[in-house]
């Protein structure tokens, strides 16, 4: 952890995080003894993740989608086939026109 604190947004998503996994797995009936065994991940971490998933490591986020059918969600998290900014970036430095690269030798 650093010592800086954790910006606010940042926070709120964290914690809206924890509460839509606890969300997910009540409506798969399914208890947060359930969730941790099928994850491999202890109990408390789970209860950790649904308080606050900031006290939790991306590996047992990734378990805990799998088990609940929502891994994809996290391989889509920073897509970079629909990263806007980025995207918008790289063709703001293209260049205007392409010229056929020279061969040596060719006359």
């Amino acid at each position: 952890m650093s010592g800086f604190p954790l910006p606010k947004p940042a926070a709120r998503a964290l914690s809206k995080l924890g509460r839509d996994l606890s969300l997910a797995r009540r409506r798969r009936r399914l208890s947060q003894a359930s969730l941790a065994e099928r994850s491999g991940i202890g109990l408390n971490t789970v209860r950790r993740l649904e308080q606050d998933a900031s006290s939790g490591s991306i590996e047992h986020l990734a378990r805990v989608l799998y088990v609940l059918g929502e891994i994809e969600r996290l391989e889509r998290l920073l897509d970079t086939g629909t990263d806007e900014v980025g995207l918008v970036m790289m063709d703001e430095d293209l260049p205007q026109r392409v010229r056929p690269r020279q061969t040596k030798g060719a006359m």
